[in-house]
């Protein structure tokens, strides 16, 4: 059994490689909830993805796990409008504008085609489309983002209708992202309908004539599996607005963020020392503590907070799957903690996090947390190194 002697001397090492800079972590019995190991556990630093471990936690006890999103096309005012239809955003970024019978970048996802097939068969002779995407409120770009993360393939502008989460080119992995998703969606629909996707534009006001058709997205576990695997950020702040909805906060990165904070405190997380501005980690202006993120995981693990449990399911798994996929992979299946350990990475420049789980040689499972900022040049092989320490250290001494 792993005690705390055991782990400060397995961990002194690997801890004190350079490369990871300033490093902070935290690791704890999941059985007892009992901290076997911290250093500096309790300084804020700047988390990255693992930013998205709080925001399914709270999506978990937010919402029931087989919540889906429902996306409509709505008549505008015909006396006023003859043949205007509006595609109104209900909080899904993955509706997807493939053909019938083609595979969707996301699984699941609900399809501009079904709504178009509703719309003709509603016997309005569609003119025009518009677009409400009225649901979401503030900014659509967070404090602390990059721009040039829109070209890079990692966000797009936060809009309450999107398709493929704004990914220009759907069928690439590292697509460039759209500055202007719902009007990209509001087109799509135009040219399934066969009117001018040129005259999209978006609806003065919220739509009040008949719905014409509604798609609904695949249920929440699904979405925060596919969330979590690819550590995609534009499904993290949305699934985040979700929570904020259930909890009559406004549907705002603000809002947002202070549902995610109030649902873990809630169930007993510790979230002194966090400043946060988004829900998925990609701002530089995040902070968080290892003591937070291990509390997060130990909520998951432990008995007092079932409705987390699935947690522990959607995290990648060493050498397995999503971003840990080729990580872990030592030669040797005595030592390597492939299989073993499952975690949410977080990765920023000079910044590497992880998060998560991981059965020991003794068959103890074990919560922890790393974050390290400022690091070298081999960081994030020594965070791994950190981690996978914890399977085989022989910390019973």
């Amino acid at each position: 059994m792993p005690t705390a002697a055991g782990l400060a001397a397995a961990l002194a090492g690997p801890v004190a490689d350079p490369n990871l800079g300033n490093i902070t972590g935290r690791v704890t019995d999941a059985e007892t909830g009992r901290q076997l190991w911290e250093h500096g556990s309790d300084v804020p630093l700047l988390p990255a993805s693992t930013n998205k471990t709080l925001t399914t936690g709270a999506a978990l006890l937010a919402l029931d796990r087989d919540e889906r999103v429902t996306t409509t096309v709505v008549a505008a005012d015909q006396t006023r409008q003859p043949g205007v239809v509006v595609l109104v955003g209900g909080g899904d970024p993955i509706l997807s504008a493939a053909p019938p019978g083609q595979d969707t970048w996301y699984r699941g996802a609900a399809r501009i085609s079904d709504l178009a097939d509703q719309v003709r068969k509603s016997g309005i002779t569609v003119t025009a489309v518009q677009v409400d995407d009225s649901l979401f409120s503030g900014p659509d770009f967070a404090p602390g983002w990059d721009p040039a993360d829109i070209d890079g393939g990692d966000i797009a502008p936060i809009q309450s209708v999107m398709i493929d989460a704004g990914r220009i080119q759907p069928t690439t992995v590292d697509s460039a992202r759209s500055t202007t998703p719902a009007l990209d969606a509001g087109r799509a629909l135009a040219v399934a309908l066969r009117v001018d996707p040129a005259r999209v534009a978006f609806a003065p006001t919220p739509p009040t004539g008949r719905q014409l058709a509604s798609v609904q997205s695949a249920p929440l576990i699904e979405r925060l599996r596919q969330m979590m695997n690819a550590s995609d950020n534009v499904m993290a702040e949305c699934i985040a607005r979700e929570v904020a909805r259930a909890t009559g906060r406004p549907q705002s990165f603000a809002g947002a963020v202070d549902a995610v904070s109030s649902k873990l405190s809630g169930a007993g997380v510790d979230m002194t020392g966090a400043t946060l501005v988004d829900s998925s980690g990609l701002s530089v202006l995040d902070r968080l503590t290892a003591k937070t993120l291990d509390e997060v995981v130990g909520a998951a693990a432990g008995p007092d907070q079932p409705a987390m449990r699935p947690l522990l399911d959607l995290l990648p798994i060493a050498g397995g799957s999503g971003t840990l996929s080729d990580r872990f992979l030592g030669d040797d299946p005595r030592t390597s903690s492939a299989g073993w350990l499952r975690a949410k990475t977080g990765s920023l420049t000079a910044i590497n996090s992880l998060a998560g789980i991981v059965t020991d040689d003794s068959g103890r499972v074990l919560t922890f947390a790393f974050i390290s900022n400022d690091a070298g040049p081999m960081g994030r092989v020594a965070l791994d190194t950190l981690a996978g320490t914890l399977r085989t250290c022989g910390c019973g001494g």
